[in-house]
């Protein structure tokens, strides 16, 4: 097997690329998916999360082949939803949406699920999905209102960012906190493993 294996990141999410390269994964390329991510009527969030994330590596991929340059390589996606009970909170981008998410998680406990999407270089598509909840404290108005006033919820799901700020707000999590973030390390590591991605090679590379 060659050692120089392509990965390509569905993805431009900062925090996405920085759990990769936690891990000891430089992404290759990076080709953000543009999806419609409505939900489908009475879809499960968990379902939802595991659809988008294979769209979006389909979409991904599609994009990657159109490139005759390019050779065969690992398409990799995730998709993030929050939700309380069976209710799908929205990727806040308007204040009032992220008002109402941190007033219905205040005080709760809510679900993320997460799901990841691999596509391997023979054409074999990989899937995972992690469910993790999560509680938060009940939020002062102080609280609330500075958390409005910081900007870190724009764009994300159910209004809050938990690498930031919002880790203030956590009494509790069970499940995978980089899940939460959004690529759930352990999950992913082991999926691109599986495949005969190198994922330690890169590490036995890092040394000083």
């Amino acid at each position: 097997m060659s050692v120089f294996q392509k990965l390509v990141l569905a993805s431009g999410s900062p925090r996405r690329i920085e759990l990769l390269q936690q891990a000891g994964i430089e992404p290759d390329r990076l080709i953000p998916s543009e999806i419609d991510e409505t939900p489908r009527r009475a879809e499960h969030p968990g379902s939802l999360a595991k659809r988008l994330s294979r769209q979006k590596a389909e979409r991904a991929l599609e994009i990657y082949r159109k490139d005759p340059d390019e050779g065969d390589a690992y398409i990799l996606a995730a998709d993030t939803v929050v939700s309380v009970g069976r209710r799908i909170l929205p990727k806040a981008e308007l204040v009032d949406e992220a008002s109402n998410c941190l007033r219905l998680l205040s005080g709760r406990s809510h679900r993320v699920y997460t799901g990841v999407c691999l596509v391997t270089p023979g054409g074999k598509v990989r899937q995972k999905l992690i469910e993790t909840r999560v509680r938060f404290k009940r939020l002062s108005r102080e609280e609330l209102e500075s958390y409005l006033a910081s900007g870190e919820w724009r764009g994300k799901a159910g209004g809050y960012a938990i690498q930031g700020l919002a880790a203030a707000f956590v009494v509790k999590l069970v499940g995978s906190y980089t899940g939460v973030v959004g690529l759930p390390l352990y999950e992913t590591v082991n999926l691109l493993v599986a495949d005969g991605y190198r994922v330690h090679f890169n590490w036995l590379a890092a040394r000083p």
